[in-house]
Formats: C-alpha cells, structure tokens, sequence
C-alpha cells in the first residue's frame, strides 16, 4: 500500500445511507477497491507511478476508470504500490519496487518477488487487502502478478476500458484491468470497468469446458519442470471436463516481434508520458519525461539506489511518432501477433482459446541483479490487443503457478466461461500464509 483514502470512511457512510433509502446501484455499491497508483484519482490521495517526482501532486479529474468505480458505488480504499512507471524505467529493476513504496513482497513467501508491475495490487488482493483491485497492463503486468500471487487478473480487449487518466506506457497496448480472489469477482469487477451496461456474470458456467477446443501453446513450455508437470494436470482436468485439446496448437508468429514491440514501446512513451504530464496542473513538475530523467539523476540516492533509468533514456531518444521505424514497427507488430498470430491460431484449428502458462514460480527479489525471467505467456494478446485471463492452477514448492488462456478480441465472455469451469473443477487457490521463505523440503 502506498495511501489510503482519508475519504473512505465517509464515502463508506453516504454509500450505506443510500442503499438503505434507495436499495444497490449494483454489486460493487459499497465494495471497498484499491487501485494502482497509475490511475488518477481527483480526490485527496495522491497518483504518482510510484515515484517520488510526482508525491504530493493531485489530477484535476478523475481517471475514466475512477469515474465508473464511483458511479458503480465501490469505495475506492487507495493506491496500491507498483513497479516504478509500471516497470519501464530500467532493464535491471526489481519488479514491485519503487522509489515511493519500496519493495512489495508476495504474501505466499515474502523473499519471493510480487511480479509486476501490478505488483501491490495483485498483493493486495491475495492478502485480503480489499475485495478486489485494478491494475494496467502493457505486457504482462496484470497477468503476471496474478499468477504469482495466486489470485484472478484480467487483461481486456484494447478499448474495452477507457484509459484516460492512466499515466501511460504504450497507447497501442495499455489498459486497465480487474484483478480479484475469483472469477466471479473478477467478472463483477470487469463489467463496472467497462460500463455500458455489461454484465459477465452471464458467463460463469460451471460447465463452460464442456465442448470447447483450446490450442495448447507448447512454446510458452520448458522453463520450469514444475510448471509443465502442473500444466499436464490442468489439461488432463479439462479434458475430463469435455474440453477438446489441440496440442500443439502453436502461435505462427511466436516470439518474431519482441524487437520492434520494445521499439513501440520506447516512442510511445515519450510521446504519451509528455502528454499526460502537460495535462497535470500548472504547478506541477516534471511536466516531460527529460525533466523526470533530471529528477531521477538529482535524486539518485532516494530514486536510484538499486537499478538506473536505461530505458527512459533510450525513450527520450526516440523522435515523434511521425517516424518510419516507429510506424513500421507498429505495423509489424499488428500483423505478426493478429492475422499471423493469435487469429491464424484460432481460424486454423478452429479454437476457442488458446492456454499455456501464465509464467513460473515467484523467483528470489534481488535488488543486486534485478528480475529473473520465468517464463511467460503473456505477449501476444498484449501486443493484439486482446483479451488474456490468468487464474490459479496450483502450486510448485508453496508458491502459486498461474494458467492463462486468450484468445480474439472481445472474447472475454468465451473466457470467463472457461475460466470459471476450471477453477470451479480445480479449485486451486489457497489462502496465503506468508511464511519468511519457502519450505523446499
């Protein structure tokens, strides 16, 4: 946690008052909800990305996604800690730390890192924080915290959720997303983000596996022994659901555009970080990225003491996004992970999703040499644009492994269905128990 809401308990008040004289606004009226500390709120709270350029400083408007959780009724409770600028500061950080906060640790094992960079959310949540939170993800950073503190997060369809008033990576990937203990929650959760009226509750079928088709991606496989002897489960569970499984049912693009996604990346966050900084109030600083490389640089006992600020560098090197290699790259990107990816998967074997691991065990937090890469299935749909859902599927050494599954854009209601039959058939989640370190005996 970074803040708490000096409001909530006034908000909390007004809120029961008014069911009782005028009944729900819904299932989240009066459910309290952290936030990431990306998403503005015009309150009293503060929304900085977890640095401390940005302490002290308030947006003149709500972000869209603080606008629907108050029209829906929730009592936003605070901001939850975060990978610093939602990781995308150095190529040797910590996830879960920030200049603000710290470091946030996994409430399963507390030496093992929360993932990122939804990291205090995802903690949160686990912990029993909050009866749920919301996190933003450009590639992984929903999903993979989810996974590796045992609880559900959804990465929406691009759009599906306004992202105005998110301090921004890359405009082409970003969004906001649900993360909770269940599916259920999570789908409530969703359908409060999205407005419009939608309900995917409508969804959740205990027996939703039955006579799907899901691709099993073999490629996100091998990192772990653990991980795939667990996945080998899952899949022989939900073949004994009805589900039908295609294996392999390989991206034909997999792995052909982690370059020019990184490319994307850098300009669009040159280019969106300024923006919104413009946008804040008058008397606020950094208003552009090179002032908060300046402020990185003038406080780097406070903001630097662990890793530095290479990628920000490498951004603000980047020109407008007027430029051939940026355009050219968000072409590549498009076509590789959509027509060559995602959807000639789909089309070709005629799936409904595809699954694979949502990544490996929690590694050691190491604040010496930064991450450890685990695995992970998360980049074609962020870079598509569509829809991934990661939900507990067990445990390796006491430290909860994620599933994913994903699939064409607004496919969210085909996933919640088949993640809601599989948790309901697996029943996977255990509270955690915040033990020191893992008990590997």
């Amino acid at each position: 946690m970074l803040e708490l809401n000096p409001d909530a308990l006034s908000i909390a008040d007004a809120l029961d008052q008014e069911r009782k004289n005028k009944g729900p606004r819904g299932p989240l009226h009066g459910i309290s909800v952290l936030i990431k500390d990306n998403i503005d709120t015009a309150d009293r709270m503060s929304t900085t990305a977890g640095s401390l350029a940005l302490v002290g400083s308030t947006p003149e408007r709500d972000s869209v996604v603080a606008q629907k959780l108050r029209a829906a009724g929730a009592v936003i409770l605070g901001k939850t800690n975060l990978s610093e600028w939602a990781n995308f500061r150095s190529t040797h950080s910590s996830s879960g730390w920030s200049g603000r906060g710290g470091q946030t640790k996994n409430p399963y094992v507390l030496d093992r890192n929360p993932s990122g960079s939804s990291s205090g959310s995802g903690a949160a949540v686990a912990s029993n924080l909050c009866a749920a939170a919301v996190g933003t993800e450009t590639d992984g950073s929903i999903v993979s915290p989810a996974a590796m503190n045992g609880v559900v997060g959804i990465k929406p369809t691009l759009g599906l959720i306004g992202g105005a008033g998110i301090v921004p990576i890359a405009h082409s990937q970003d969004t906001a997303g649900p993360m909770a203990r269940t599916v259920t929650d999570a789908a409530i959760l969703l359908g409060a983000l999205a407005g419009g009226g939608l309900d995917y509750t409508r969804y959740l079928d205990p027996k939703g596996l039955k006579g799907v088709r899901l691709g099993v991606a073999r490629k996100f496989f091998g990192y772990n022994r653990d991980v795939d002897k667990l996945m080998e489960e899952c899949l022989t569970e939900m073949k004994r659901q009805g589900a039908e499984i295609i294996d392999p049912a390989d991206l034909p693009s997999h792995g052909k555009y982690n370059d020019s996604e990184f490319d994307v990346l850098l300009y669009e966050f040159k280019a969106g970080l300024n923006d919104y900084l413009a946008k804040r109030k008058p008397n606020v600083k950094p208003r552009t990225l090179k002032d908060v490389i300046e402020f990185n640089e003038s406080n780097r006992s406070k903001e630097m003491p662990f890793f530095g600020q290479e990628i920000m560098i490498q951004a603000e090197a980047k020109g407008p996004l007027t430029e051939k290699v940026y355009l050219d790259a968000l072409a590549k990107n498009r076509q590789l992970s959509q027509a060559e990816g995602i959807d000639a998967v789909i089309q070709k074997y005629k799936l409904d999703a595809v699954v694979a691991p949502a990544g490996g065990p929690a590694w050691l937090t190491d604040l010496v040499i930064g991450d450890h890469d685990i695995g992970g299935s998360s980049t074609p749909a962020a870079v598509a644009g569509y829809p991934n859902i990661a939900l507990p599927a067990g445990f390796a050494r006491g430290l909860p492994i994620g599933i994913s599954f994903f699939g064409p854009a607004n496919s969210e209601p085909k996933l919640i269905k088949i993640a809601y039959a599989f948790e309901q058939a697996t029943r996977a989640r255990k509270v955690p128990r915040f033990l020191v370190t893992a008990d590997l005996a």
